[in-house]
């Protein structure tokens, strides 16, 4: 005789109600995977979204249940998923090159478990002012009220490198901001900065929300010293913001850019990985209407720009589609 709970069993209810307990338990346990992105406005919450939703569309057959997180930004998901906060993260190509590696701010900080899945567009570091600002090129933002990003965020870290070999530094400013990307129109349409950085999938409703409530410029960010550190940072690459995009910018402003990445954390399984990335090419027709960000994208293309290695699930699986050899 054995007590259970206060009541006393022979050895075989005992053996019954073990029985009973496992048989009353699922065969196969739901995996919870969660996406950190971005500001509600940006264009990395609704990928994360976009993501979710094809992932989900399965999740009967799976047990993937797949969640989106608005987050810091970019630094901020690859040192929460370095903590084991996150299983995924929208990131800047640069700043998984510099965690990966443990370089400039990662500098004695190397995140080895940050795996890449796919490269999913390219972003654009992109200057807004207003117009009554008079900021014609970057470097009339000396002296302007500017937002440089929220701490954390891959914003932050572009302006900052762009800094310095521009020789400008944060007190050339006369107010350096840490405002959200969501804050950022607000701040512009108040009046209480003259510009922000930020780096993104255009179109997007941050910058079309700034345009339509006050004049701005969508100011170049080029000349020599743009074009040297493009050329000594391999994961940057010179672009256009296309013309006719924003109200009264008709015209393409030259700049340089990123890939918005997708990355793991190596403790993701393999499964809940593959799941993510077949979700998305079996639907990539579909994926692609999603958001205007991803109208030139192609399947090819979500392997290039990667800075990290690819995760073992998503390497399954490219393989499989004939992506990767």
């Amino acid at each position: 005789m054995m007590k259970y709970n206060g009541i006393l069993f022979s050895g075989k209810k005992i053996a019954t109600l073990t029985l009973a307990t496992a048989l009353s338990m699922p065969l196969f346990a739901a995996e919870f995977i969660t996406i950190g992105t971005g500001g509600v406005t940006g264009t990395y919450y609704p990928t994360g979204g976009a993501i979710c939703r094809l992932v989900n569309q399965y999740k009967k057959e799976t047990k993937i249940r797949c969640s989106v997180e608005s987050t810091g930004g970019s630094v901020y998901n690859v040192n929460t998923i370095k903590n084991g906060e996150l299983d995924f993260g929208t990131v800047q190509s640069d700043v998984v090159y510099q965690a990966y590696n443990g370089i400039k701010q990662f500098e004695g900080n190397k995140i080895e478990k940050i795996r890449s899945v796919m490269a999913i567009y390219p972003e654009l570091f992109t200057l807004v002012a207003r117009k009554d600002a008079n900021i014609k090129n970057i470097m009339d933002i000396k002296g302007k009220r500017i937002n440089l990003g929220n701490p954390g965020s891959g914003n932050e870290a572009t302006a900052l490198a762009l800094f310095d070999v521009l020789g400008i530094k944060k007190s050339d400013l006369a107010f350096a901001g840490a405002l959200k990307a969501a804050e950022m129109p607000d701040g512009i349409r108040d009046n209480k900065i003259d510009g922000y950085f930020y780096m993104v999938g255009h179109p997007t409703a941050n910058i079309k929300d700034a345009s339509n409530s006050v004049d701005v410029n969508i100011v170049p960010i080029a000349g020599p010293k743009v074009d040297a550190f493009v050329k000594a940072n391999p994961y940057f690459a010179q672009a256009d913001v296309p013309g006719g995009l924003y109200k009264g910018n008709d015209e393409p402003t030259p700049t340089f850019g990123v890939k918005a990445v997708l990355i793991a954390s190596t403790d993701v399984s393999d499964t809940a990985v593959y799941t993510v990335v077949k979700a998305i090419l079996e639907n990539f027709d579909e994926f692609k209407t999603l958001h205007p960000a991803y109208a030139h994208i192609t399947k090819e293309s979500l392997l290039d720009g990667l800075s990290a290695p690819l995760h073992e699930g998503a390497k399954k699986y490219y393989k499989e589609a004939g992506l990767l050899k």
